[in-house]
């Protein structure tokens, strides 16, 4: 989940690694380093810092380094502590060579050992600087060849991308990539590399996405990519419409309140820009209508918020194109036993289209040749080269680490693309599709007036008095657990309070012995009658136990709303299956203030990244 960047060309390269860096800090700020090739010398410079990439910044400031020739990198640390000395880049014994790296190679111990026996002198605790002194014969040499190269890959497991600088060869820069993402952008007598295109975005439209077991030998006006045996493959270079706004936070205290409030808007944006392609979604898809229609069953596979959004759509497609689901965590699905089935859809949810277990889960199902479809927010990411076909939600860039925008738009994609499918099954009418096109538009006003309903009491009253709780329980039922889950997961990351969610129903199975006068318990309320009427039994439950009930609930469910001791409502007026979007945006902001009660960094909190790159 680290960044890497780096230069190759005829301009001093200090200004476009550090612009690289901040656009894609969000997928790790442990620590931050810069190396480059003098212009005038060609001697390695290098300066790191640990904690956000500004310290680093101030640093080369104050003390400046720049070249021709440069690497950077930010830090989300997995091996060794989030120290200045385990800051990238790492050095070979003589510190004339420099790497940065995005990964973990599974093998560094015995490899270490080894150099360790042989002499070599090491000056951090990271499995990354094994790599620099796998380089070191080659610096001995007139030139860089394929074949050393590929020697060098060759004894590295895991997966990751690397950049090698060598002081030796002050035209080169060694590009490798083994699973996780990296991509080279090619200028006019200048390469950018880096692990997604917004980091270069806006200084060239020309991408080469690095294939899978490769590496490039780059120089500033020319690339040679090889596979792992050494063998030259041959250059695609894709022409890409990507583009960086500058992040802002407006008026908004966090990029996380801004991204909330901007719901409404991405939400329709997202539903108008799957109306607009209806014609021509089936090629987008993959598919076929006959294959739609011979579908026996779909697999959601989805990590974390993600993995929240399809157990929401689970209860879409069962009842609108009454077709049986199973939802998978990725991080498991390879390591369960798997059954291929060729009349089953595999739809591989990933924010960023780079999550390596979603990546992994969907390389071991096209291996099979099944029908796969990726719903993820970035059209370059791995995820849509690799997928069968795929559906791209219009949250656009989303700073905070937290997801929330990220998160309503799938909801909106996927209730969307159900109905489609359904449609294409001749499950529903075409007006049921229409239907449900405005329903999603009308839930996402909803989502905005609940936020603007309740803002206020949340922040002068409520924030401050449940910022004191330490622990919280999330009850739901039906398609409401899901969202209790999303809203609990939403606790931990922002607010550093420990948090479980649990089906309403299981609450006497075990979870009750938890419920005191000191246990606050979120209830999260459904419109179905006999479901409504379940989780008002369960409420009662909490409160003869003394629990401290926050519920979540529709206008109109005065029983629930009367039992609780603090109680958000939304509108009445919506389907069912849209509640966890409609209520979506109240549970953030009210989390986001207990967060910001509690001096939370909310944007980026302690031990996480946006793009979980390593398994």
């Amino acid at each position: 989940m680290c960044t890497v960047v780096g230069y190759i060309g005829n301009s001093f390269c200090s200004t476009f690694i550090f612009e690289g860096l901040a656009r894609l800090e969000y997928r790790g700020y442990d620590s931050a380093g810069f190396a480059c090739l003098d212009a005038n010398s060609h001697k390695l410079l290098y300066s790191k810092s640990s904690g956000q990439l500004i310290n680093l910044t101030e640093r080369v400031k104050k003390e400046p380094i720049d070249g021709f020739l440069g690497i950077g990198h930010t830090r989300w640390s997995t091996h060794g502590d989030t120290s200045q000395e385990n800051a990238h880049p790492h050095f070979d014994c003589s510190k004339t060579i420099s790497v940065v790296h995005n990964g973990i190679i599974e093998n560094y111990l015995k490899l270490k050992e080894d150099m360790l026996y042989e002499g070599h002198t090491f000056f951090s605790d990271t499995d990354t600087e094994v790599i620099s002194h796998l380089f070191e014969p080659i610096k001995e040499k007139e030139n860089v060849n394929a074949g050393d190269v590929a020697a060098i890959v060759q004894q590295l497991d895991g997966a990751y991308a690397f950049i090698a600088m060598l002081q030796t060869f002050p035209d080169l820069l060694i590009v490798v990539r083994k699973k996780s993402p990296l991509c080279i952008g090619m200028g006019d007598n200048e390469m950018f590399i880096a692990s997604d295109v917004i980091a270069f975005a806006g200084k060239t439209n020309k991408v080469i996405f690095l294939p899978d077991e490769s590496f490039a030998l780059v120089t500033k006006n020319n690339v040679k990519i090889y596979d792992f045996a050494g063998n030259e493959l041959s250059i695609v270079v894709h022409h890409t419409a990507a583009t960086f706004e500058t992040a802002d936070k407006g008026e908004h205290t966090h990029f996380m309140l801004k991204e909330i409030y901007e719901q409404k808007n991405v939400i329709i944006k997202t539903v108008d820009s799957l109306q607009s392609k209806k014609t021509m979604l089936l090629e987008q898809l993959g598919f076929s209508t006959d294959q739609i229609k011979n579908t026996e069953n779909i697999c959601f596979v989805a990590c974390g918020t993600s993995w929240h959004a399809a157990r929401i759509a689970q209860f879409f497609f069962e009842a609108v194109a009454h077709i049986p689901v199973s939802v998978h965590l990725a991080s498991e699905f390879r390591y369960n036993s798997f059954f291929p089935h060729k009349n089953t859809l595999y739809v591989i949810i990933s924010q960023s289209g780079e999550t390596a277990d979603a990546l992994e889960a969907l390389r071991l199902i096209n291996a099979h040749g099944l029908s796969t479809i990726a719903l993820t927010n970035v059209a370059t990411s791995t995820i849509v080269r690799e997928a069968g076909g795929f559906l791209v939600t219009c949250a656009g860039p989303e700073v905070a680490v937290a997801s929330t925008k990220a998160f309503s738009t799938q909801l909106a994609a996927l209730y969307w693309f159900v109905h489609y499918f359904a449609y294409a099954k001749n499950a529903i009418m075409q007006e049921n599709l229409l239907q449900a096109e405005m329903d999603i538009i009308h839930v996402a006003h909803v989502l905005e007036n609940a936020l603007e309903q309740h803002k206020d009491i949340i922040d002068h009253i409520h924030a401050m008095h449940y910022a004191h709780y330490d622990k919280a329980l999330f009850l739901g039922r039906h398609i409401s657990y899901p969202l209790a889950m999303e809203a609990a997961l939403k606790l931990k990351e922002i607010a550093y309070v420990f948090a479980e969610s649990y089906a309403a129903g299981e609450l006497k199975h075990g979870p009750l012995a938890l419920v005191d006068k000191n246990m606050p318990v979120y209830i999260f309320s459904h419109r179905d009658p006999i479901i409504y009427q379940k989780l008002l039994s369960n409420a009662n439950e909490v409160k003869a136990r003394g629990g401290i009930i926050i519920a979540f609930a529709y206008a109109d469910q005065n029983e629930l709303i009367e039992l609780a001791e603090t109680a958000f409502t939304i509108s009445a007026e919506i389907p069912a299956l849209l509640g966890p979007l409609a209520m979506i945006g109240l549970v953030q902001y009210f989390i986001y203030a207990v967060a910001k009660e509690r001096g939370c960094p909310i944007d980026k909190p302690r031990n996480l990244a946006k793009s979980v790159t390593v398994e």
